[in-house]
């Protein structure tokens, strides 16, 4: 008989719960798909994590601080910055999709768990950019803040709408690489002294 390995376990619950949230929302997602692919029973998933929207709250936790450890705000480097996130939203397209869930489901009506918790994580990405034009490098023209919303807005517009994206823009790869090249052009710009 194998040894239980709760950790592993935990690693299968939230992998397969990301899954299910990027596909489904909260509403839809269902905890014994979750349980089914994690290949774990249901009442462990509630022993772990809570109730559903307790779990989804962790995974969008989770998704955010990956995003943030791996792709931190560069006020010195807008445009490698701007292309890192595209990058990462690529590779990480659930991230988003958790993102426009979130949206839908609780609207700007209600808080959203652990929003002190992620205020304070912008909090600490304005900081860097308030930083960056106090220290010339970037433009104090726009507070930092809306700054930071227009450039995240700008880096992840074509990812959330792909169908608007493949309209407007194109579908070939030159397509795509001169977009790149527009937004990266764009942020420059938003953020020029």
């Amino acid at each position: 008989m194998a040894a239980r390995d709760p950790e592993a376990t935990r690693a299968r619950i939230f992998e397969a719960a990301t899954a299910e949230f990027a596909r489904h929302g909260i509403a839809g997602a269902r905890i014994d798909r979750i349980a089914t692919e994690a290949k774990a029973n249901k009442q462990l998933i509630y022993a772990y994590f809570g109730n559903k929207a307790e779990l989804f709250a962790r995974v969008l936790e989770k998704s955010m601080l990956d995003l943030a450890v791996a792709v931190p705000v560069d006020p010195d480097d807008i445009e490698n910055w701007i292309d890192r996130v595209m990058d990462y939203h690529a590779a990480h397209p659930e991230v988003l999709r958790l993102l426009i869930w979130e949206g839908l489901e609780y609207g700007s009506a209600h808080e959203l768990p652990d929003e002190a918790e992620r205020q304070e994580h912008y909090r600490s990405k304005i900081a860097a950019l308030r930083d960056g034009q106090d220290r010339g490098v970037i433009t104090d023209a726009i507070p930092a803040r809306d700054l930071l919303f227009l450039l995240i807005a700008l880096a992840n517009w074509a990812a959330v709408v792909p169908q608007m994206r493949r309209i407007v823009a194109g579908t070939d790869d030159t397509d795509r690489d001169r977009l790149r090249a527009s937004v990266r052009e764009a942020a420059r710009r938003l953020v020029a002294r």
